[in-house]
């Protein structure tokens, strides 16, 4: 069976949970990182020596890094549905989650540590406020992309949508002022009708 060690509430380990479920496949999750630990154990760092999550097993094989594990699941199960099979296809939505984790995700994710996992006397003013300032530019990247086209590759989900479509559920859980943006908004709603999206990715930050 598919073990995968990680914490419900990372993202990164929500991108393959979310994966998992869309593809319908049984696994086992074995929470990891933070309040758990297990990351600095010597059996963990022989998974996977970053000592990180998410880490995964597939019957002996061994994968980490959650955009690679994304990508290796998605090319098992659903080549030609998820993962795009041709070869062009497949660079645009392999850059579309490059985008996702390198863009919009490091202008969000100080943003999400100062608003979330930061006691309020503890808070950075300045720091929320050019996150908050970088993470809109990125979603409106993302809303003025999405005008065109009902996913960001194709006319159905695929992986270049899961590390986008994770981070913005936070872009509209977070406690922040929101422009009106109508494209995104539609794909958010549209990603709620999704079970896997709903169970796996649109939790309460923690």
């Amino acid at each position: 069976m598919l073990t995968v060690w990680g914490r419900a509430n990372s993202i990164n380990v929500m991108k393959v949970l979310w994966t998992c479920e869309e593809l319908g496949l049984e696994f086992r999750r074995v929470d990891a990182g933070l309040q758990h630990g297990v990351v600095d154990t010597p059996e963990y760092r022989a998974r996977n020596p970053n000592g990180r999550v998410p880490t995964i097993d597939d019957d002996g094989f061994v994968l980490w890094e959650s955009n690679t594990i994304v990508r290796y699941l998605a090319a098992k199960h659903a080549a030609g549905s998820l993962m795009p099979m041709g070869l062009r296809e497949r660079a645009d939505a392999e850059r579309w989650m490059d985008w996702g984790s390198m863009h919009l995700g490091l202008a969000m994710t100080p943003l999400f540590w100062q608003l979330v996992r930061t006691p309020a006397d503890r808070r950075n003013p300045e720091l929320i406020a050019s996150s908050t300032a970088d993470s809109e530019a990125q979603i409106r990247v993302l809303d003025a992309h999405l005008a065109a086209r009902p996913f960001l590759c194709a006319d159905q989900l695929t992986v270049g949508d899961i590390p986008a479509a994770s981070f913005v559920h936070r872009w509209f859980a977070l406690p922040i002022a929101r422009p009106s943006l109508p494209h995104i908004e539609r794909y958010y709603a549209d990603l709620m009708k999704r079970p896997a999206y709903a169970s796996q990715v649109a939790l309460p930050l923690t």
